[in-house]
């Protein structure tokens, strides 16, 4: 297989003082790639260190620990292959484990590490997961500038009154075949498999350990991967599937997929999903005679509960 080239996304400075630029940047990155490097977002270099520190200690509990918070409602831990990102293709699930985060005003249906255990995890987690919320929400109005709405437009429509925003704390093991348990399958390991984000936009920081590869033509045979290198304080966003069927596949949401290297690797991944109750359905922007809409209105935690149900029932 030929070795893959690195994409070239480009680079979104969120404190610009030129929005009117910035949004037709976005809109570029979203027509072209699904993905971008964003810049100047807020989060400090020094809290990202201590969530990282934070996602090294309760990864490396026992599995009896770490089992005692197995995901419920789509909060707690799962374990490595409880996720299968391409069921239709692949029978087997991820070699990744998890933590998941929902919004902290629902807080009781989240679960923590106990403070003996893990003393600052829950603070550094609210701290990061408030963080990059308002840094999601500001790059939101600069979408909608992007699709020439007004920049509060997903305000108007209730999208982010109560945004349902998920923090994945992710972890691949250095060897991807553990304790022999894949040692007869014919199947390729992937650390995550193909496979697009289900909601909004998702905002995506890693400990720079390579991996991540995108594929522009997801509907292309064969698929062309290229991959996606590290930029030092920069998050990678990508559309996902809510907002391509929002845009009527204006701006598009790229497959992509985490390779094995032979190293550890830890990322964060923050999906930001509007408020379960809005309504997605295409932007007047997005739609005209020629270009009707191709999806029918559905409401965001339906369409959201689907997806999860898919990736897990498997």
């Amino acid at each position: 297989m030929a070795e893959a080239e690195a994409a070239k996304l480009p680079i979104i400075d969120l404190c610009s003082s030129d929005s009117i630029s910035t949004a037709n940047s976005i809109r570029q990155a979203c027509v072209d790639y699904g993905f971008f490097y964003l810049v100047n977002h807020g989060v400090e270099e020094e809290l990202l260190a201590r969530v990282f520190e934070e996602s090294r200690k309760f990864f490396s509990l026992p599995l009896a620990a770490k089992m005692n918070l197995l995901r419920k409602e789509n909060r707690g831990y799962a374990p490595f292959y409880a996720e299968n990102l391409d069921p239709s293709s692949r029978s087997k699930g991820d070699s990744k484990e998890s933590f998941h985060i929902g919004p902290l005003e629902k807080s009781c249906l989240n679960q923590w590490p106990s403070q003996e255990l893990l003393p600052s995890w829950r603070p550094t987690m609210e701290s990061y997961y408030c963080k990059v919320l308002s840094a999601g929400k500001r790059l939101i109005s600069l979408i909608a500038l992007a699709l020439n709405l007004d920049k509060d437009y997903f305000e108007k429509i209730g999208a982010l009154d109560k945004p349902e925003s998920f923090l994945r704390v992710l972890h691949y093991p250095e060897t991807f075949v553990i304790s022999g348990e894949l040692g007869n399958s014919e199947e390729e390991i992937f650390g995550a498999s193909a496979h697009s984000d289900y909601g909004m936009i998702t905002l995506l920081v890693t400990d720079g350990v390579p991996g991540l590869q995108v594929c522009r033509e997801k509907f292309n045979e064969p698929r062309t991967w290229e991959n996606v290198i590290h930029r030092n304080g920069a998050f990678i966003v990508n559309i996902g599937d809510m907002m391509e069927r929002w845009t009527n596949c204006l701006f598009r949401s790229t497959l992509h997929r985490v390779m094995p290297t032979g190293q550890e690797r830890y990322s964060l991944a923050f999906f930001l999903e509007p408020n379960v109750e809005c309504i997605v359905q295409c932007l007047e922007s997005c739609c005209s005679e020629s270009s009707p809409p191709r999806f029918a209105p559905i409401r965001s935690g339906d369409y959201l509960k689907e997806r999860f149900r898919l990736t897990y029932g498997s």
